[in-house]
């Protein structure tokens, strides 16, 4: 699949991945990798698990499997998202799985150089030299989540494996046996915008992302991110982008791909 904020680092013990992102934004999610994201430049607005962070060039943002973030572009940016899996930094996954830092950022942190993550060894290096600043940096707390955020990971992770077809807040409670006002009073209760919002900046985040890194016609990455109305799919991405599709993959060129 073409998205790339799901399910990462669950099923491929050595996963690794690095993905330049410019003037980006996706909407609240998580997932059960561990995330990195270095500002190469300009600035972004980072919340994780409702804490907010400014960010800017040079700054490392190191974010725990499960931890709820978002992040969106301020004015400009150019960052570098790396997605691991909990394996490759094994003994430091055990030591603080049930822990987060209490602060996620490091600062003045030098540009990796991508070049030479192209081995597990080097991966591995660069990712345990990241922990050993964190740790440096920072104290721990333990993971707390209440029963209402336990819900809102369930809707979270319905809207991510179903976003690019039937997903509505009625199709959510159906599936986990909740009744649709509770469920609607508690999504814009936790993130402050009714679902279907969320559910279309989601979509068009996902949009981006293809747009930039594929051929498929504008019709086509309509219809993979949900849309069957072409109609919708322009206001929507006009409203959330301010830009048209077409003129999103003419100012986003592909980047080089690394891997």
């Amino acid at each position: 699949m073409w998205p790339f904020f799901e399910k990462h680092g669950v099923s491929e013990k050595d996963y690794f991945k690095l993905i330049p992102l410019k003037n980006y934004h996706f909407p609240l999610h998580f997932h059960r990798a561990f995330e990195i994201i270095y500002v190469n430049d300009g600035q972004l607005s980072i919340s994780i698990d409702g804490k907010s962070y400014q960010v800017q060039k040079n700054d490392l943002v190191f974010i725990f499997p499960n931890q709820m973030h978002e992040f969106e572009t301020i004015d400009f940016s150019e960052i570098m998202v790396i997605l691991f899996s909990t394996e490759l930094i094994g003994d430091f996954h055990m030591n603080y799985k049930s822990f987060i830092p209490n602060d996620n950022v490091l600062h003045a942190v030098n540009e990796p150089d991508c070049t030479k993550l192209d081995s597990i060894y080097s991966q591995k290096s660069f990712l345990y030299g990241v922990c050993a600043q964190l740790i440096c940096q920072t104290s721990f707390a333990p993971v707390k989540q209440s029963p209402q955020t336990k819900v809102l990971y369930k809707i979270l992770l319905f809207v991510e494996q179903n976003y690019s077809a039937d997903c509505t807040l009625k199709a959510v409670a159906k599936h986990l046996q909740y009744d649709y006002p509770y469920l609607s009073k508690l999504f814009v209760q936790l993130m402050k915008m009714p679902f279907t919002d969320y559910l279309n900046h989601y979509r068009i985040s996902q949009a981006c992302y293809i747009l930039k890194n594929s051929n498929l016609t504008i019709g086509e990455v309509a219809n993979l991110c949900g849309y069957s109305n072409l109609r919708s799919f322009h206001r929507n991405f006009q409203k959330i982008t301010h830009q048209s599709p077409k003129g999103y993959r003419v100012s986003n060129p592909p980047d080089k791909e690394m891997n």
